[in-house]
């Protein structure tokens, strides 16, 4: 018999299946939970298990007392599908170095484009957060969430709901290895260093100066993140 993680990723994949060949369409009830018992072979904790993790990815809407239905499509829910996948290609020689990379380039072009065309709200925004950003130095574990809400903010900027999805799916898939770093003060003020050099930049309306600001920062992130994790070590810089 199957543990029930595994069932209930099973039975998940089962769903995404029905979801992504039509037979089961926006809005529509999942089955009852004891027909998925009956069909599926699987006890009632492990559909439970499997629709709370739905929903958690966004495929489904449940509420207590009525049946889960299918959620509208969503950038964020097709990111979520590519979580079980992920984590894996890191682990293999050189993944955390590429999705970095991948982060990089498209920064760099968020902070180009920011510097071009963000309206007073953005920048309003992008200030408020560099605040709470310098605010939050001597609390490590205030300092990383302020951190990743500076970044995100440089996602939303163009209005294009992809980039701030790619954001979530960063954060999720890179933060363990954020989590696990150390975190002192004297790194933090570099950050925030580097947070201000990139919103004045923007500020100024120089998209050079953006991108190379951007560009420093993670590159020194980069730096950090070999110096920490043992197996990144035989990894080639960015």
């Amino acid at each position: 018999m199957s543990r029930p993680g595994r069932a209930a990723d099973d039975l998940i994949r089962i769903f995404e299946g029905k979801i992504a060949a039509g037979e089961l369409r926006e809005g529509m009830p999942l089955p009852p939970e004891r027909e998925i018992v009956q069909d599926y072979g699987v006890s009632r904790t492990v559909v439970r298990e499997a629709v709370t993790a739905m929903a958690n990815r966004g495929m489904i809407i449940a509420r207590p007392r009525f049946r889960p239905v299918v959620a509208p499509p969503s950038y964020e829910s097709a990111l979520d599908t590519l979580d079980g996948v992920v984590p894996r290609l890191l682990g293999q020689p050189g993944g955390v170095r590429n999705l970095f990379q991948t982060r990089i380039l498209l920064e760099s072009a968020l902070v180009r484009e920011a510097a071009k065309s963000a309206g007073k709200a953005d920048l309003a925004a992008l200030k408020d957060a560099l605040a709470a950003n310098e605010a939050a130095i001597e609390d490590s574990e205030a300092f990383y969430q302020t951190d990743t809400a500076f970044h995100a903010v440089l996602y939303e900027i163009s209005g294009n709901p992809v980039f701030p999805a790619l954001h979530k799916a960063y954060t999720s898939w890179l933060g363990p290895h954020w989590s696990a770093m150390p975190r002192l003060p004297e790194r933090n003020r570099a950050n925030y260093a580097a947070h201000k050099a990139i919103f004045d930049a923007i500020l100024m309306r120089d998209p050079d100066a953006a991108e190379d600001a951007l560009r420093r920062h993670l590159d020194a992130a980069w730096q950090q993140v070999r110096a920490t994790f043992e197996e990144l070590q035989g990894q080639e810089a960015v």
